[in-house]
């Protein structure tokens, strides 16, 4: 019997890949190899799938770019009119093993994490579990709990879940980014390092706020680790498995996870992380004393949650982006009301989960964490396009500025765009890509 099932698995498996074979559109470059049923694992869009004649230019664009600031590898896709047109690798995922990026390559997402986290809020909302005027704090906030009732500050009181959207809820980094200095939470909290989400929440309770909250504005992480504090308590799930099962799952989207500190604990097919040469080795974020890099061990990804945590691939990340863009095709997974919201500046709140919005229509998220950094950008033309590198850049957060002039030039260089949709196409992946590694 067990013959049997192996041998009905296997004439499964070539079926898949033989009808996958034939319906690629003939503008598509093939790249298959000859591969046992055996060592296939999984089925991804990679570098083959897209049809390098039509990008030729772009493609140049990105090149030179990563050239110009010394990035070791990147993840570009691009989408027209709902349809996603190109996914590319460029560079290396591990410099190291000498394995290129693949547009299944994971990379860490850093502040567009901000955008899943709006997201899985206004679900909540559009569910009837929550608005965005509930206040988070006190007896009759959603985060009445124990260790969070007793605030230095009492304007706490007055901050609601549409204030920590917007970054208003009354923190500043006047002092520094609650959520990157561990070892003073640690010290004034008596709490051991690493320090999670919430001992970071109730060492920033013990500060005055620096605004009324609804009275200004300041960028703030801080604010929305909370608000992954607020999915988890309404929903009663973990933050990770609500936005998994309400949000990313329902758009075909299975790979995204959060992020985990150490490389060693990397997820399959998640890129290495670089800095620049320059780059200072910081603390541990677990206390030993030991200096370690930025990007693995010396930062604390994991303590983020909502506000930066998230590992995903470029064409997911697409898919993310073009079903909250408004645009009918594909049917967005928000309403029209709660899209509006979040991007019509006219309410006082947006942008949400953006990092801008535009009058022209043009919506963007930038993210930026030790050894990552991207963007994604939605226009009004339907054009839409999605970066991801493995590398910090020596200007920081400035970089994205610089990418949105190169992915102009990308988008300008294409002359016809391809009829094809890369999302209705699969490749196999063998067991060669080590997922233990890249």
């Amino acid at each position: 019997m067990k013959g049997l099932n192996r041998v009905w698995n296997r004439f499964l498996l070539l079926t898949v890949f033989l009808i996958a074979a034939v319906a690629l559109p003939m503008g598509i470059e093939r790249s298959w190899h000859a591969l046992d049923t055996d060592d296939i694992t999984e089925f991804r869009i990679d570098n083959s799938l897209t049809d390098s004649a039509s990008f030729i230019r772009s493609e140049k664009d990105v090149i030179s770019f990563m050239q110009q600031w010394s990035l070791k590898g990147a993840s570009v896709a691009v989408a027209k009119d709902g349809r996603l047109v190109f996914a590319r690798g460029f560079g290396y995922a591990s410099l190291e093993d000498s394995i290129l990026v693949q547009p299944y390559n994971k990379f860490r997402v850093a502040s567009v994490s901000k955008l899943v986290t709006a997201v899985a809020i206004m679900k909540l909302q559009e569910e009837g579990r929550l608005s965005v005027n509930d206040h988070v704090f006190g007896i009759d906030g959603i985060l009445n709990d124990t260790i969070f009732s007793h605030p230095k500050d009492k304007r706490v009181y007055g901050i609601t879940v549409g204030h920590l959207l917007s970054h208003k809820g009354g923190w500043t980094q006047r002092w520094g980014d609650q959520m990157f200095m561990p070892e003073v939470v640690s010290k004034e909290t008596g709490v051991a390092m690493p320090v999670d989400t919430k001992t970071i929440v109730r060492f920033a309770l013990d500060k005055n706020l620096h605004f009324n909250p609804g009275m200004g504005q300041s960028y703030s992480n801080l604010g929305y680790s909370i608000l992954g504090l607020v999915i988890e308590k309404v929903s009663g799930m973990a933050y990770e498995e609500y936005c998994k099962r309400y949000v990313l799952e329902p758009l075909g989207i299975f790979d995204m996870c959060l992020a985990k500190n150490m490389k060693d604990d990397k997820a399959p097919y998640e890129v290495t992380y670089y800095l620049a040469p320059d780059a200072i080795p910081k603390p541990s974020v677990y206390g030993t004393g030991e200096l370690l890099p930025a990007c693995y061990g010396g930062n604390d990804i994991e303590a983020l949650g909502g506000a930066g945590a998230w590992l995903a691939t470029a064409p997911d990340l697409m898919k993310l982006l073009l079903a909250i863009d408004g645009f009918n095709t594909p049917k967005d997974i928000l309403s029209e009301a709660s899209i509006r919201f979040m991007t019509d500046s006219e309410n006082t709140y947006a942008p949400v989960g953006w990092r801008g919005t535009s009058p022209d229509g043009s919506w963007w998220r930038t993210g930026t964490f030790a050894g990552t950094s991207c963007m994604l950008k939605r226009m009004a033309d339907g054009t839409a396009w999605v970066v991801l590198f493995n590398t910090s850049a020596w200007n920081g957060p400035e970089i994205s500025s610089r990418v949105d002039k190169m992915m102009t030039r990308f988008v300008n260089h294409v002359s016809t765009w391809p009829s094809c949709d890369l999302f209705n196409y699969y490749l196999p992946v063998p067991l060669t890509v080590n997922k233990n590694k890249s």
